[in-house]
Parts: structure tokens; C-alpha cells; sequence
């Protein structure tokens, strides 16, 4: 008998990074909510376009005007300033959904930042093995936007 089930680590994902950030609580997680939100970009620098609505059941979407765009998820909890976390499929167009988690505490120095993403469904090999820089990404950018706005305010930051 043949098999054709795919195994359950191929159909599953899960990241989890610890970001550092030297800036106080409300400024990271406001931060937090841009860089998820308007000040979200590609790697090359360009606009995504991300619209995120922070209250429980709130859409994370990419709108791409006149009506077009892409669905990432919905905000399955928000506790301001602690804890954002989204469900939904984010930016695979496929049987999947995900869970992402931010928990922030106030630490020594700043904020410290538990992010956990995980996934099940049918996850193909080009974003198994993108996420991780993805992410990375987006949490680089959050902690350089967060320390420069807890430093010298929000217009150093932009």
C-alpha cells in the first residue's frame, strides 16, 4: 500500500525568538502594532501595504486598493501593552492557519519580546524555509523603530 499522507512535520511550523529591545513597554508595543501595520515592508525596502485593526477580531490584511488585497488573519487577543496575537492564514494561499503570539514584559533596559509562530496545514517548502528571514525581518526593524522612538520620540522613529 501506498502512503500519501505527508508527515506531520511537514504539515507543521513553529518559530520562536526572544527580541531584546531597549525601549520602554508602551513604546515597543506601539511600535509593534506600526511595524505589523503601515510601516510594514519587503526586504528590498518597499511598502506592503499592511493594515492591521488592534482590538479582538480585527483583520490583518494587505490592501492592495480599489478593493484587492490579502487576508492574513484576525486578532485573536490584545492586551495592551503585553500581549498581540493573530490567527489566520497569513501569507500562505493555502490550507493553513497560524497562530502568532507577541508577549512583552517590562524588563531591566527596556522590553523583552516572546514571539511564537505556529502553523499546521499543508506548508509548502518556499515559506518553511522564508519565514524564519521574514520574521527576522520585521523584528530588526521593530527594535531599531522602538529604541529610536524611546530615545528621541515617536518622530525619531519614522
Amino acid at each position: 500500500m501506498i502512503s500519501t499522507a505527508p508527515a506531520i512535520e511537514k504539515m507543521t511550523l513553529s518559530i520562536t525568538e526572544e527580541i531584546h529591545v531597549q525601549a520602554p513597554l508602551d513604546v515597543t508595543f506601539e511600535t509593534l502594532l506600526e511595524q505589523l501595520g503601515p510601516f510594514s515592508e519587503t526586504m528590498e525596502g518597499q511598502s506592503m501595504n499592511m493594515k492591521i485593526e488592534a482590538w479582538p477580531g480585527g483583520r490583518w490584511y494587505r490592501d492592495l486598493g480599489d478593493g484587492n488585497g490579502h487576508f492574513w488573519g484576525n486578532v485573536q487577543a490584545i492586551k495592551r501593552p503585553t500581549l498581540l496575537e493573530i490567527t489566520g492564514p497569513l501569507f500562505m494561499s493555502y490550507a493553513v492557519v497560524s497562530n502568532v503570539q507577541y508577549r512583552l514584559s517590562e524588563v531591566p533596559g527596556g522590553t523583552l519580546i516572546k514571539f511564537h509562530h505556529t502553523a499546521l496545514g499543508l506548508i509548502e517548502d518556499q515559506h518553511r524555509e522564508g519565514v524564519g528571514k521574514g520574521w527576522g525581518h520585521i523584528h530588526a526593524n521593530l527594535r531599531k523603530r522602538a529604541e529610536a522612538a524611546g530615545r528621541g520620540g515617536r518622530a525619531a522613529a519614522r
